[in-house]
């Protein structure tokens, strides 16, 4: 009886409060995450000596500072289970929101033969790969995490990875790097008048 009640206790689910409530699962999701922002900070550090636009170096220089004190921030809630000294913010954007549409004819692109062939287009798509991945990873653990303040950092830095992303995106399609072919207006229009709305549920009663 009493052997029965041990593995009884046993098998109980276990709540826990404050700063040991992590879930394993969590535990990994949050190790890739942390480990992927250091990535990006090394490599963005690596990549700022290849750059010779100056707006592009403002650009890595400004979200390598942001990225850091997000880490931080990530670093500290996910250690103490409780609110991060320094909160997350919102990042600000420098580029303007205008795209530029259309193709123009370029060169194929292919990988580089060596280091040097390194140029301000391949370091913008390198940041652009970096801070997308971030933005993933970090949408992919925050439905999971069960630590309620490293799940709201996680969750506040997302919009703000997302952002940028963006702004990279903006900078490469300024350059013609990133190109934005479009549809034929026809097309276009078609396919944006394929949809309608519906009626929610207040509206049916």
């Amino acid at each position: 009886m009493e052997n029965n009640m041990q593995t009884a206790q046993t098998n109980q689910p276990t709540i826990l409060h404050g700063k040991q409530n992590h879930g394993g699962h969590e535990i990994f999701d949050t190790h890739e995450l942390l480990t992927g922002m250091i990535s990006a900070l090394d490599q963005n550090k690596i990549f700022q000596q290849f750059i010779q636009d100056p707006e592009l170096k403002a650009i890595a220089q400004h979200q390598g500072e942001f990225l850091t004190q997000t880490y931080n921030t990530l670093v500290e809630s996910f250690k103490t289970g409780q609110d991060p000294t320094v909160p997350t913010t919102s990042y600000s954007m420098q580029q303007s929101n205008d795209v530029v549409y259309g193709v123009k004819p370029s060169q194929p692109k292919k990988p580089i033969a060596s280091a040097n062939e390194v140029t301000d287009e391949c370091v913008s798509t390198y940041l652009l790969t970096q801070m997308k991945s971030l933005a993933t990873m970090g949408a992919r653990g925050a439905c999971e995490i069960t630590n309620p303040v490293a799940r709201r950092v996680v969750a506040d830095s997302i919009p703000n990875l997302i952002e940028m992303s963006y702004e990279i995106f903006l900078y490469q399609n300024k350059h013609h790097y990133y190109q934005v072919p479009q549809l034929q207006p026809s097309d276009m229009a078609a396919m944006m008048q394929s949809y309608d709305t519906t009626a929610t549920m207040n509206q049916m009663h």
